[in-house]
């Protein structure tokens, strides 16, 4: 999730509740990045890393997904998770079943 940057405030009575979805989403923003975490919806890649340095828990959402696979059996990639922080860590696809 991306932050606003020129957030636009409704006029009452709806401010402070849309101010508060912003606070949340701010918050978690910055949590995260505390914790060490990429885990967010802006950090999108084609590919799990080959370089870099990731903590156990990272996420990288696939910025390219397809279908993969053969019939009966076929999948989608929705992104990697970092199972062993390291530079650049260990990554395992996390895969979504399509059905087809």
């Amino acid at each position: 999730m991306r932050i606003q940057i020129e957030p636009r405030l409704p006029t009452e009575p709806d401010w402070l509740r849309h101010l508060t979805r912003l606070w949340v989403s701010i918050a978690g923003q910055v949590n995260g990045i505390t914790e060490g975490r990429i885990d967010f919806n802006h950090a999108a890649v084609t590919a799990a890393p080959t370089t870099g340095e990731y903590k156990q828990g990272d996420r990288l959402k696939n910025s390219a997904p397809a279908e993969l696979g053969g019939a009966g059996s076929k999948y989608v990639i929705e992104g990697w998770v970092c199972v062993a922080s390291g530079s650049p860590g260990t990554w395992k696809e996390q895969r979504t079943l399509t059905g087809n």
